[in-house]
């Protein structure tokens, strides 16, 4: 069976091992490891880096730190798959610092370690960055043959898009928990959705949501207009109370 390797072992690299194990051998290397994971090799990295197809699902913060310490180590014939949560930025790094001979291959799989199971239509953004080694179509057939919806977009258009989706999400459940959102007795089925807003999006790490919001230059826009409206709402019951008296 062919082999492929995964950098960073946390809870999304979990996901996908499990997805990748439906076609390959799995040989992974994380600096922390947490123990062993059924189908998979743990290595050190410069055993892993001999694979051809690399995926990289280190957190954010720590993405370029990694792609700077394997670029060197990378020979002609492989390819680099990030799964980061946002594109723009790790596009540079890669960009940057990976040598022409090396394949690079944007995605961002829109599920995580608590939506993978209960979620029947995945989804998964991915973008043609540098197809060296002709692994697109390839690997855009893998994940749609696993019943996951591809779309390709390019990496701009996907912050665009991630800031005012994924970003609004995790920003409204944290805020929701910050304000601190309780189970009452007398909870509609409204309620009880934004309390499972909350319990799926601050399941996830501190690090993430902050990756999230730090990592995406179009968030601080969009918190912009979230509280823009927030305030214009406010606005309008006091107008509406000065009306009444």
């Amino acid at each position: 069976m062919i082999s492929v390797g995964i950098i960073g072992f946390g809870r999304f690299g979990k996901v996908l091992a499990n997805i990748l194990q439906k076609g390959f051998f799995i040989k992974a290397y994380d600096p922390k490891p947490t123990g062993a994971f059924p189908g998979v090799e743990f290595t050190n990295i410069d055993s892993l880096l001999k694979e051809k197809v690399i995926f990289i699902a280190v957190p954010i913060r720590h993405f370029e730190s990694v792609i700077q310490e394997i670029a060197p180590k990378l020979s002609k014939g492989t390819t680099i798959i990030d799964v980061c949560s946002v594109k723009k930025y790790p596009l540079e790094i890669m960009e940057t610092n990976l040598p022409e001979h090396v394949g690079i291959i944007a995605t961002h799989p829109m599920f995580g370690p608590d939506s993978f199971m209960s979620n029947n239509r995945l989804k998964m953004m991915m973008d043609n960055t540098r197809d060296t080694c002709n692994q697109f179509n390839f690997w855009k057939q893998f994940f749609t043959d696993q019943d996951i919806q591809v779309m390709e977009m390019s990496p701009d258009q996907h912050d665009q898009l991630a800031a005012k989706t994924q970003g609004v999400t995790h920003f409204c459940g944290r805020m929701l928990k910050e304000f601190g959102i309780r189970k009452t007795v007398i909870d509609t089925q409204g309620f009880r959705d934004l309390l499972d807003l909350v319990d799926q999006t601050c399941n996830d790490t501190w690090e993430l949501y902050t990756d999230l919001q730090l990592y995406n230059p179009y968030t601080d826009d969009m918190i912009n207009k979230l509280k823009l409206a927030t305030e214009s709402l406010g606005n309008h019951i006091k107008e509406l109370k000065n009306v009444e008296n």
